[in-house]
């Protein structure tokens, strides 16, 4: 974990804004207002995330979704991410565009985001004012609805993978690490703010009757926060284009004519040959002997080169990226059922009574207090995550990994053994210790394997070894992020069954608690950390 920032001779761009004749190898140390312009898209992100988990299902209940189409809507984003996510981390990696890899990437997915908000809480009410026959009318207001739905969580869950490849791009290894807290912070609070809103009854309030229901103040608020968190994320740090390492060299030229020029950058991956502003020499030379001219030309990205990515994947890699499905899998267990959780085992409420019954009451307001609790969640993962960089000099990653599922499995059995309200809102507390944990320390150790492969790649070349390119960290990143929607697909296609068969949420609550105490065993025992 220790900084390596003063390492020579490795880095993997250079910025457009850091080019110059004599330009330091390192990318230079980022000042905390570039970190937090940065963090602002996670902050955007969550907050719109936290109020698709507000709205989304009274939303899909007023247009009239049949019950049946309910699975399709939760389980289509996440295949979709699990069998497209490391296709876009591998484009990025390769993509040429003028202003950067992966701020394309990451505009259209915020493009495609703003979308399926403006359909999912718009859609009713412009079907509504466009279409007069009740059955039509019904048939699309549920179609573009789903289509919006399927569209948020698409790009939402598909925009994490560029955001974090972009901040290990463009920072050094200790501005790497301050850049992930900043991202849990503000993922915390993006969200603690979005339920908050929620909670409101805009309904009775001025703005409410000015913009229609509060479906519309929602997306309101929701587009205008988006819209400003990431053009603030966006012009947060300068990103360099990838450019062809054979055309920096060209081949009259000679060793003392090898100065890096203002307009030369380096592939991806490749071995740096760069050294306080000038190209050295003999790394130079010795790359050019190693290259045959086929491997001069820019890879192509295919489905053959993805599919070799993934299976050339190191151990280590693959064991980080198990206990990340771990992990995910048990906090989505009990967090896409705490409410119902709340509402029915904590209140003792119906959710399928008269709507006019008290057991139906009691169990909307078992819902609330559940929203309260996410709320807690939210907030306290903030928290914590500015408090890790303490923790991290006395316990390191391992403890902080092992920690967060220790807790987090601890609370959950707790909750679901025996069931308070008081008790299981102060757990809430822990949640948020593994939401910081799941968003900051698997892609700190990413950080650090990069680091070791980008200095093992320096060593061969020294020695004259032949010259390879290191891993992506755009499709490292992305099959990371799409192991989050293999658990999704986990979560949302198995613990329905498992509800039906057990007759009560409770046993959500225990697998939750059951799944995280194992993941303590394989992050103990499993994952690779470095010193």
């Amino acid at each position: 974990m220790g900084d390596s920032s003063g390492q020579p001779g490795i880095h993997t761009y250079k910025s457009l804004a850091e080019e110059g004749p004599f330009s330091s190898v390192e990318p230079p140390k980022r000042p905390t207002g570039s970190l937090v312009m940065h963090s602002m898209a996670m902050f955007g992100r969550e907050f719109c995330y936290a109020v698709e988990a507000a709205y989304v299902t009274p939303v899909l209940l007023s247009v009239g979704l049949p019950k049946s189409l309910y699975s399709m809507v939760w389980l289509l984003s996440p295949i979709l991410g699990f069998l497209l996510q490391p296709v876009v981390g591998l484009a990025s990696d390769h993509c040429r565009a003028r202003w950067g890899r992966r701020r394309p990437y990451i505009l259209t997915l915020g493009v495609v985001m703003l979308l399926g908000m403006a359909m999912y809480l718009n859609g009713d009410a412009i079907v509504s004012a466009l279409i007069a026959d009740p059955r039509t009318k019904l048939i699309w207001a549920i179609s573009i609805t789903m289509i919006g739905v399927v569209l948020f969580d698409f790009a939402a869950d598909f925009i994490d993978g560029p955001i974090k490849a972009y901040l290990f791009d463009v920072c050094t290894h200790r501005d790497k690490e301050r850049g992930l807290h900043y991202h849990a912070l503000f993922t915390g609070l993006g969200g603690a703010l979005g339920y908050l809103l929620g909670a409101i009854d805009w309904a009775h309030l001025e703005l409410g009757r000015l913009l229609g229901t509060e479906f519309q103040v929602m997306f309101f608020f929701s587009s205008l926060v988006l819209t400003l968190c990431f053009i603030i994320h966006l012009c947060s740090i300068p990103e360099a284009p990838l450019r062809d390492a054979a055309k920096d060299i060209p081949p009259q030229q000679g060793p003392q004519d090898l100065a890096l020029s203002s307009d030369r950058m380096y592939e991806y991956g490749s071995i740096e040959k760069v050294k306080n502003g000038y190209v050295n020499p003999e790394l130079a030379l010795q790359g050019e002997k190693n290259k045959n001219p086929a491997e001069q030309t820019r890879r192509t990205m295919t489905t053959k080169s993805l599919l070799r990515a993934l299976m050339s994947m190191p151990p280590h890699y693959r064991c980080l990226c198990i206990s990340h499905l771990i992990g995910w899998t048990a906090f989505l267990s009990n967090m896409l059922f705490f409410t119902d959780f709340m509402g029915q085992i904590v209140y003792h409420g119906d959710p399928y009574g008269a709507h006019n019954s008290t057991e139906f009451l009691i169990y909307q307001r078992g819902v609330e207090v559940g929203c309260w609790g996410l709320c807690i969640n939210s907030v306290f993962s903030s928290l914590y995550s500015y408090f890790q960089k303490a923790l991290v000099p006395y316990i390191g990653l391992k403890g902080l990994y092992f920690m967060g599922y220790l807790l987090f499995g601890l609370g959950t059995g707790v909750i679901g053994l025996f069931p308070n309200v008081y008790s299981t809102l102060v757990i809430c507390t822990l949640f948020g210790v593994m939401s910081s944990t799941l968003y900051t320390v698997p892609f700190n150790l990413i950080t650090a394997y990069h680091r070791e492969e980008q200095e093992k790649q320096r060593q061969q070349a020294r020695g004259g070894g032949p010259d390879s390119s290191a891993r992506g960290q755009g499709v490292d990143c992305a099959t990371l992020t799409c192991v989050v929607q293999l658990a999704q697909i986990l979560v949302g296609g198995g613990l329905g069954l498992l509800v039906n068969t057990a007759g009560s949420v409770v046993v959500v609550v225990i697998t939750a608690s059951a799944v995280a105490l194992i993941g303590c065993c394989f992050v103990a025992l499993f994952v690779r950390y470095m010193d």
